[in-house]
């Protein structure tokens, strides 16, 4: 991967300017505010609650919350549906057949996720203008606000999640994807010049500063490790005779990743364990008994929070690899159909069962290292006092969109390399192919 290499990709120069232009659309959205809020009482809350679950949800969603904008949801209602749309795919065989329905059945199955998607940001949005008003954040509350704030709302997510489409299929990455990382790049350099304000201040010591710059940086590293991380099954090919020639038996490797689930396991525990805090929060304090008691034992940083956001990421990642990252028993069918197998393991259903045994215990350290992860800013926020702004689900997105989308652009590198090769290899061809005049 080279500038010069860049130059010449032509293709690639115009998806990746394709790419900026509509994230930097997506920025320009995320300050046109929803009608009919209170933009000084919202910024007096925001300051008010930015040390805590506000700073947090503003920084997840690009700013957009904080100021009310029309992406005030992000794009987090759709990953919602698409999650709960691929659990519902392992687990009903009608959607599970449609899936196998080849090209007409993924538009079947993407609709179905538009249409979650609709429901998941009618109710959030419903839910977050009912919270505006009880915390005195709306100019004129009643029905009518709560009917734009909806629509406002719901336009935004729906025309975000046709940005990330556009993205995906005209430009470079992962638009969902994208999406999230742009906007929580966006909120680093802020979050990092409270940091430094903060030592400047007095409030934290210099020693703190570097500890914790040391600590995002071997964090960094330590992802960037644990996603590349592969367990390599060896699978053995047998001899096979096509009409008289015989071929010789290969060999290969499956590989098993230790982190098969991404960070959809710490994306899924994060939203339904902020979902109660987020009510509390812009309910401005209205809240009833049972919230109390729950806000009491389940906010951020209490011991019960931590203990449940840990058996939560471990329970998802468990069950989104078995489920739909990899169904061991369609990958020992696969092998099986192709011949292949691992060595001292019978095709078939004692192959399904090595597989079950490996990624379960391959599973133990991948779950371990996604609730350490998502863990380690929350310890250090709330139990240690030391104001570390960014989160570990953030870190895990950054990290792995930063990932995918480098290897994407090196593959469109490739790509025309190996074109420009076959179109010189052509030329050759057609000089030393010239005929010679016939003989007479």
């Amino acid at each position: 991967m080279s500038w010069g290499a860049l130059g010449k990709a032509t293709e690639l120069r115009q998806r990746i300017f394709f790419t900026i232009g509509l994230l930097i659309v997506y920025r320009l959205g995320t300050y046109i505010p929803v009608p009919g809020i209170d933009g000084q009482s919202l910024r007096d809350f925001m300051e008010q609650a930015s040390a805590g679950i506000g700073g947090i949800l503003t920084m997840f969603t690009g700013g957009a919350l904080g100021r009310m904008g029309i992406f005030a949801l992000g794009i987090m209602p759709y990953i919602s549906a698409s999650i709960i749309i691929q659990l519902l795919t392992a687990m009903v065989p009608q959607l599970e057949q449609l899936k196998k329905e080849g090209e007409q059945g993924r538009k079947k199955i993407n609709q179905y996720t538009r249409y979650g998607t609709v429901f998941l940001a009618t109710f959030q949005a419903y839910g977050l203008a009912v919270s505006l008003e009880s915390g005195g954040l709306a100019h004129d509350p009643g029905w009518f606000f709560r009917a734009a704030v909806v629509i406002t709302l719901v336009g935004g997510t729906m025309f975000l999640m046709w940005l990330g489409e556009q993205i995906t299929a005209r430009g470079v990455g992962n638009g969902i994807s994208l999406i999230i990382f742009v906007g929580i790049i966006a909120e680093v350099p802020a979050a990092l010049a409270r940091f430094l304000a903060s030592g400047r201040s007095g409030a934290v010591s210099p020693v703190v500063i570097i500890g914790i710059l040391v600590l995002m940086v071997g964090l960094v590293a330590f992802v960037v490790f644990m996603e590349r991380a592969l367990r390599k099954i060896h699978i053995q090919y047998p001899r096979r005779q096509v009409g008289m020639k015989v071929y010789d038996g290969g060999s290969s490797h499956l590989p098993v990743k230790v982190n098969p689930a991404g960070v959809i396991p710490a994306i899924f525990a994060s939203s339904l364990l902020l979902l109660p805090t987020t009510i509390a929060t812009f309910s401005g304090g209205n809240t009833g008994p049972v919230m109390s008691t729950v806000m009491a034992y389940f906010g951020p940083g209490q011991p019960l929070y931590l203990l449940f956001f840990a058996g939560m990421i471990i329970f998802f990642t468990y069950f989104y690899t078995h489920n739909v990252a990899f169904k061991t028993e369609e990958v020992a069918d696969n092998l099986k159909n192709q011949n292949g197998f691992v060595p001292g393991i019978r095709p078939g259903p004692k192959t399904a069962e090595y597989l079950e045994y490996v990624v379960n215990r391959v599973l133990v350290m991948g779950s371990s290292y996604l609730a350490l992860v998502a863990l380690l800013p929350e310890i250090l926020r709330n139990q240690l006092a030391i104001p570390f702004y960014f989160g570990g689900t953030s870190v895990l997105i950054v990290v792995s969109v930063t990932m995918d989308t480098i290897q994407q652009v090196q593959s469109h590198l490739l790509a025309h390399q190996y074109e420009g090769l076959i179109e010189k290899s052509n030329l050759r061809g057609k000089k030393r192919g010239r005929k010679a005049p016939a003989r007479r």
